[in-house]
């Protein structure tokens, strides 16, 4: 796996506010600039700038040839991308709501995710698909899924979340440098969380694969992503709570070093995610620490997660996200009584 890091000390600038889109759009601007094999591609992205403006000004600066509008036709968008880069090309394509990436699932499975396996390691395809993804902005039915485990079940993809300013950008660079095809998963109700960012000095990041302990503790540990991870930070601070806070970043490689270390430091672990319980990533997170984790686990590893429903009209959603309260009934019951 490739990763990029901008080098702060050749650059200067000073951090200013800064939102989680403006820095994606960055990462492609730089990206473009940098290596004109990376070309932009999807519905909307041109004259629009996309549906959340990521992509604003691209076209202007690089022209329509590497920031291309497209039909309404995912599969189509994506099998462009898979002939693009079969010639040598870095498409990146965006998918304009996580649903909507549905009718692309086959050139994903069957192609972008197999492409370097098939022809042992001559092909690859250097694919990022961004996708905006869960919710908390009140959209409507197909434009607020929370499809990751669909990706992170694929053999031969990388899955990753940014939850900060600083990682939208450092993935982002990253996943387009990399030779491996790469979901990048954007949580829509992130894109206008703000922190102080220099675009001409950003941070280096940890790179793909890696988590980051975003919060200390000791009494337990919250294993969380993308939107979810401001409700576990908020969760850790609640009074007689003492909560460590772990940032997965990617799904796929996942870091089972950081977390087996943060949930044997603490005992215990609940696992946070908007997509379903049934069959989400948290059950696969649980098997992880409990296979190894066994022996230092003062409670079972408990899941906090959307309902096993489809996704419910914009009024009704505050109830089927995770949120604090959920999070702390479930650190409530972590076998407390056990330690008297």
């Amino acid at each position: 796996m490739t990763t990029v890091a901008a080098a702060a000390g050749e650059r200067t600038g000073r951090a200013k506010p800064a939102t989680m889109a403006q820095a994606l759009g960055r990462a492609l601007r730089d990206s473009m600039a940098e290596d004109p094999t990376v070309h932009v591609l999807g519905e909307d992205v041109g004259t629009l700038g996309g549906v959340f403006r990521v992509t604003d000004g691209l076209a202007k600066e690089f022209g329509d040839d590497r920031c291309t509008d497209t039909p309404l036709a995912e599969a189509g968008i994506l099998g462009a991308a898979v002939g693009m880069a079969m010639y040598g090309l870095r498409p990146v394509v965006e998918m304009q709501f996580d649903a909507f990436a549905y009718p692309a699932f086959e050139q994903l499975i069957s192609h972008v995710a197999k492409m370097r396996n098939r022809t042992r390691g001559a092909m690859p395809l250097p694919i990022t698909v961004r996708v905006p993804y869960g919710g908390g902005i009140g959209g409507v039915e197909h434009h607020s899924d929370s499809s990751e485990a669909y990706y992170m079940a694929t053999p031969g993809l990388h899955v990753v979340m940014p939850a900060t300013v600083d990682d939208a950008y450092g993935l982002l660079r990253a996943s387009i440098a990399s030779d491996d095809p790469v979901v990048f998963l954007e949580p829509k109700r992130l894109y206008w969380s703000k922190a102080a960012w220099s675009p001409d000095a950003p941070a280096a990041v940890e790179p793909i694969g890696r988590a980051v302990v975003r919060r200390s503790g000791r009494s337990a540990t919250l294993i969380t992503y993308g939107p979810s991870l401001p409700v576990c930070l908020e969760a850790a601070t609640a009074e007689g709570w003492d909560l460590e806070v772990v940032d997965l970043r990617s799904l796929v490689p996942f870091d089972d070093e950081t977390v087996a270390a943060s949930v044997r430091r603490t005992g215990r672990a609940v696992v946070v995610h908007e997509s379903s319980g049934f069959g989400g990533p948290g059950g696969e997170i649980a098997a992880r620490i409990t296979e190894q984790c066994f022996h230092h686990l003062e409670a079972p590893v408990l899941r906090v997660a959307g309902f096993d429903i489809p996704y419910p009209p914009p009024m009704q959603e505050r109830h089927h996200l995770p949120g604090v309260d959920r999070v702390l009934d479930a650190v409530a019951r972590l076998q407390w009584e056990a330690e008297g």
